[in-house]
């Protein structure tokens, strides 16, 4: 070898020698063994997180998230304690100082002022809540929490004013035992706001004792709310690898990727109105697991799906075009800050760029730039303000339907702004109640045809407008408010067109959509016997949304089926991936005319399923109706013990609350009929006793929310029963006869009535 070639020759057998070297060592650190394939990750903590991810932490801090919940202490409590009073309801209240604490002097739960402690702060803007501790005793931990209320009393940070948070639609003073009472359940947090306040809650309510002892892992939403918990993670970042976990990636859960799913679902428990099936829920879990999201029910949306009460975003969302563009939160907001990654419209145009700004222009809205008509979220996501001071948008990202409205009634963002227009002709006594949108649409629904005439002119109006300024091009497309409005006011073609959206694809129709279209359909026994063939349908389809799945099964089983027939179908969802379906599923046919059909095999792996059901139900025992609902599927499976120690525990948690009393009340006086020369006269007696007792008690609770809610057919129906059990003739039958009057529609208020005529008139 001559000389020349020598030494480039020999660096390049050293850089090949220590290529090699290095390709030894990398793939000994990639094949070194992982975590287990089972590991399981626990919560470590926010300030873990802090040393490698500064930047979001510098993000989060201040944030909504960040102040969810924080402890009263004067950096926390942004309202007025010095000595600042407010008047509600001939309640005087006071909020001061008592060295560091912060002091409420309010009416308690027996009606009498007292001074409370304010331990805990909600929120940072547009108000701040406050809440009271209650029931603290030797049996609860210095780490646990025992039962918080939410004071009505609260902080209208952007006016710096005290106000009285009142019930939506309730103008009368709260009586201390009243569920909406600032130390009623309805406010207290345990059951109404603390899971998505804090990061890792444990409810740890004891049934028995009646005591809480509950517990976080963060007291605010912090990083493993959304993220999982980071244990592991944290091991493999201190393992100073080239490569993360074959298993379990980084240690987190996946919350990017081609799928906007797993991120949305991060954020839809808490950002959804539904009910809880399983409170084991961590980041990266599936919604339809752990959740049940509440459809498009009157009462919550408008028939066209837009926003009516909170439904905090999830339930909107999955309506629009942008969900099925694969479209995901954090396209609009910065997860950390939770604030808009663009200023106005910047936020639309960032993804909508068009040539020559075909969007965010007079050529398409219509309106002078800089006027509030110019900005693309209010034609699209318009607002509504709930807890007096707080405006949400509505996240279905619709184009405004000012035709809709002409047809159906049903609001729109172009008459959301020049109602108005019409101020003017409204009597001077009513103007002062029309502070937005939404109080015209409340004053209309409750009677008043003066405002509905101007509101449709304004649709009218507005419709015109629309179909001048765009003509050929403007959006007609079929919608799913027509078939649901048509159903509604009985139109003899309401049940086929609830039909045909119920079985449309997901493009066509969004799935909260055709389940609300299943569920509107299970409410008339004629109208389910018409469906059965849909809802096989869409069973037959493993690729239907749970929700959808779900609404065929209750479909299904409050249908006429044979109990064998039933079970074929309904037998394959006790196994479903979805826990919601499962349920559903175990549910249904634990009804009695099925469930006692079935072979002790079939029985058997029901029992196991309902087993899930039970747990499920459990999540939320510090409510009434989790062991009121497990007491009916015991009752209705022969389980009467069991069923009568769940009545009496639903009555012991939640002694103010209707439905466990005459429940029970009937199983024992069945009971006592049955055993009758079996049993002991004194147990006959024990018995038919504590039925007597238990529907005494359970008439003035009637009476109480009957009378709170007057226009409410069905507990006008059930107060009428309670009268006629209890001999009270002729009050049974003016409720009986207010119930039809208010439902004329419902069969059995007809048949009750009917019944109670013909007894009357008997000699």
């Amino acid at each position: 070898m001559s000389t020349y070639f020598a030494g480039p020759m020999r660096w390049l057998l050293i850089v090949a020698g220590g290529c090699g070297v290095l390709a030894v060592g990398v793939l000994a650190d990639y094949l070194r063994p992982g975590l287990p394939p089972d590991a399981t990750a626990s919560y470590v903590g926010r300030q873990t997180c802090v040393e490698c991810h500064r930047e979001e932490s510098e993000k989060f801090a201040g944030s909504h998230h960040d102040h969810a919940m924080d402890l009263a202490t004067p950096e926390t409590v942004l309202g007025d304690f010095d000595d600042a009073t407010l008047e509600h309801d001939g309640i005087v209240s006071r909020m001061f100082r008592r060295g560091d604490q912060f002091m409420i002097h309010t009416e308690g739960p027996d009606g009498q002022m007292q001074d409370f402690q304010v331990k805990y702060v909600f929120g940072l803007t547009p108000l701040q809540q406050y809440m009271v501790e209650f029931d603290r005793n030797e049996t609860v931990a210095e780490n646990e929490i025992a039962r918080l209320q939410v004071l009505r009393i609260s902080w209208d940070t952007e006016n710096k004013r005290w106000f009285y948070l009142r019930p939506p639609d309730v103008a009368d003073k709260l009586q201390p035992d009243d569920p909406l009472h600032w130390t009623g359940i309805a406010q207290r947090w345990q059951t109404m706001c603390a899971e998505c306040h804090s990061t890792n809650l444990v409810r740890g309510f004891d049934d028995q004792d009646l005591t809480y002892h509950t517990t976080f892992s963060e007291i605010d939403v912090s990083c493993e709310a959304c993220h999982g918990p980071a244990s592991l993670h944290l091991e493999l970042a201190e393992r100073k690898s080239l490569f993360w976990d074959r298993h379990h990636g980084y240690g987190l859960v996946k919350l990017k990727g081609e799928d906007s799913e797993p991120q949305l679902q991060a954020c839809a428990p808490c950002h959804s109105r539904r009910g809880l099936m399983d409170a084991s829920y961590q980041a990266g879990d599936a919604f339809c697991d752990h959740f049940n999201l509440e459809l498009l029910h009157e009462a919550t949306y408008f028939a066209d799906g837009q926003i009516k009460d909170e439904d905090y975003v999830y339930g909107s969302f999955i309506q629009s075009r942008m969900y099925h563009k694969n479209i995901r939160c954090t396209d609009c907001h910065d997860p950390h800050s939770l604030q808009l990654k663009f200023p106005g419209n910047a936020t639309c145009t960032s993804c909508h760029q068009h040539a020559a700004g075909k969007y965010d222009t007079p050529a398409h809205h219509h309106h002078a730039v800089g006027t509030p008509g110019a900005a693309c979220v209010n034609c699209h996501m318009p607002t509504r303000t709930y807890m007096e001071v707080d405006p949400r948008r509505d996240h279905s990202l619709r184009i405004p339907r000012p035709d809709l409205s002409v047809q159906l009634g049903t609001p729109n963002a172009c008459s959301g702004c020049h109602i108005s227009d019409q101020l003017e002709k409204v009597d001077a006594d009513k103007r002062d109640e029309l502070l937005e949108y939404a109080d015209w649409q409340a004053a209309i629904e409750a009677g008043d045809e003066s405002l509905a005439a101007l509101m449709r002119a304004t649709d009218q109006w507005c419709d015109e407008a629309c179909e001048q300024w765009y003509g050929a091009e403007r959006r007609r497309n079929p919608h799913f408010a027509e078939a649901i409005t048509a159903y509604r006011k009985g139109d003899p073609d309401g049940v086929d067109q609830l039909l045909k959206i119920a079985v449309q694809p997901n493009l066509q129709t969004p799935a909260i959509a055709r389940a609300t279209a299943l569920d509107e359909l299970t409410a008339d026994r004629s109208t389910i016997v018409r469906s059965v063939e849909s809802a096989i349908q869409i069973l037959a389809d493993p690729q239907q949304e749970p929700m959808v799945r779900a609404a065929a099964i209750r479909l299904l089983t409050a249908s006429p089926l044979p109990p064998t027939a039933m079970w074929r179908q309904l037998q394959p969802s006790l196994s479903a991936d979805s826990r919601l379906e499962r349920h559903e599923a175990a549910v249904g046919l634990a009804r009695p005319a099925i469930y006692h059909e079935l072979s002790a095999a079939q029985r058997r792996q029901l029992d196991t399923a309902l087993l899930e059901v039970r747990e499920a139900m459990m999540s939320a025992n510090d409510r009434a109706g989790a062991h009121l609902g497990w007491a009916q599927l015991c009752e209705q499976r022969g389980m009467e013990a069991q069923a009568i120690s769940a009545y009496e525990t639903a009555i012991r948690v939640e002694p103010l609350r209707t439905g466990a009393r005459p429940n029970l009340a009937a199983l024992l006086e069945q009971l006592a009929q049955r055993d009758r020369g079996r049993v002991s006269p004194e147990t006959l007696q024990r018995r038919l006793a504590r039925a007597k007792q238990l529907r005494s008690e359970e008439l003035p609770l009637l009476e109480r929310d009957a009378g709170l809610v007057p226009d409410n057919a069905f507990l006008q129906y059930r107060l009428g029963l309670a009268y006629y059990l209890d001999g009270q003739f002729d009050a049974a039958l003016a409720k009986l006869e207010r119930a039809v009057e208010l439902s004329p529609e419902d069969a059995n208020f007809q048949q009750a009535l009917q019944l109670l005529k013909e007894k009357l008139a008997q000699p």
